[in-house]
């Protein structure tokens, strides 16, 4: 399973995380994911493409998804 694309929608306490493999299809799948479980999650993940909403809680998770090893873009 490669996936190469991750979306975030971002809330308080669960998140929704859905990620496609390199031929668009959906390989992960996460429409409930607390904050705990959140940053191990996108940790052991190959490096890719991860989107959120423009907020500032997505520049504190930005900081901590590029600490474990995710490439930063803007």
């Amino acid at each position: 399973m490669n996936i190469i694309t991750v979306g975030i929608d971002l809330a308080k306490n669960v998140f929704a995380v859905h990620g496609v493999d390199d031929n668009g299809k959906p390989a992960l799948v996460k429409p409930k994911v607390s904050r705990a479980d959140l940053l191990p999650l996108i940790a052991n993940l190959s490096p890719c493409l991860i989107g959120m909403e423009a907020c500032s809680g997505a520049h504190h998770w930005a900081r901590l998804f590029r600490q474990h090893g995710q490439p930063l873009r803007s």
